[in-house]
């Protein structure tokens, strides 16, 4: 329910609503508008390339070394994104936070993104989807991306001053996710609306399963 429902103080309770699909409380790092479907990858690791494995010193001896390892993630980085565009991947899902360059090269090569997802914002998305989040290839560049999401459409919502990313994805079973935006004047009010709302879904929840059995 946390993840499924947003509260927007200062406004009407009368401007409530249900949305199709499920609404992240951040806002995009890279926004690329697109129509119809796309493809949505789930990464938690950084995408910037690192230069050395973990527990492993990296020693530079010069400015000119230094700057050579900079121009060598920068292409990498570059080729990531390039490789993300052929493969056909518009959205990045992350639950870390992004560095700007790949931020950057995701604005060039028209990929949105949208980092700082927390693990049950990333569980929800799988259980939706069934995708799990990609695994980085390191330097196979060649393999064909197949962890990937349909999303049915992807677009900024502002909720009262606060903006939002609305998404929805083509879902692999029965549970088609709906958000509730819960609307009212204060804060307090808001959490007494949503904590008698997840009661009744918990009461309806026990009903259906005592028919059930």
């Amino acid at each position: 329910f946390a993840e499924l429902h947003a509260a927007v103080p200062g406004l009407p309770l009368a401007s409530s609503r249900v949305l199709p699909g499920i609404v992240l409380r951040r806002d995009f790092a890279a926004y690329c508008p697109a129509g119809g479907e796309l493809r949505a990858l789930l990464v938690t690791e950084p995408l910037r390339p690192a230069l050395t494995a973990p527990g492993v010193e990296f020693v530079v001896d010069s400015e000119g070394q230094y700057q050579a390892s900079l121009r060598w993630i920068t292409k990498r980085t570059e080729a990531l994104m390039k490789h993300l565009q052929s493969n056909n991947v518009e959205l990045l899902l992350s639950s870390v936070k992004q560095e700007e360059i790949v931020i950057y090269y995701a604005k060039l090569h028209g990929v949105s993104v949208v980092e700082c997802l927390s693990s049950e914002e990333m569980a929800l998305i799988t259980e939706i989807t069934g995708v799990s989040p990609y695994v980085a290839f390191g330097d196979n560049m060649d393999r064909e991306i197949t962890e990937t999401a349909v999303v049915t459409f992807c677009q900024p919502l502002l909720l009262a001053s606060k903006r939002c990313v609305h998404i929805g994805f083509a879902s692999v079973c029965a549970f088609q996710p709906h958000c509730l935006i819960l609307c009212g004047p204060a804060d307090g009010i808001n959490e007494q609306h949503a904590a008698a709302l997840q009661e009744a879904f918990t009461m309806l929840q026990q009903l259906f399963k005592t028919l059930d059995q």
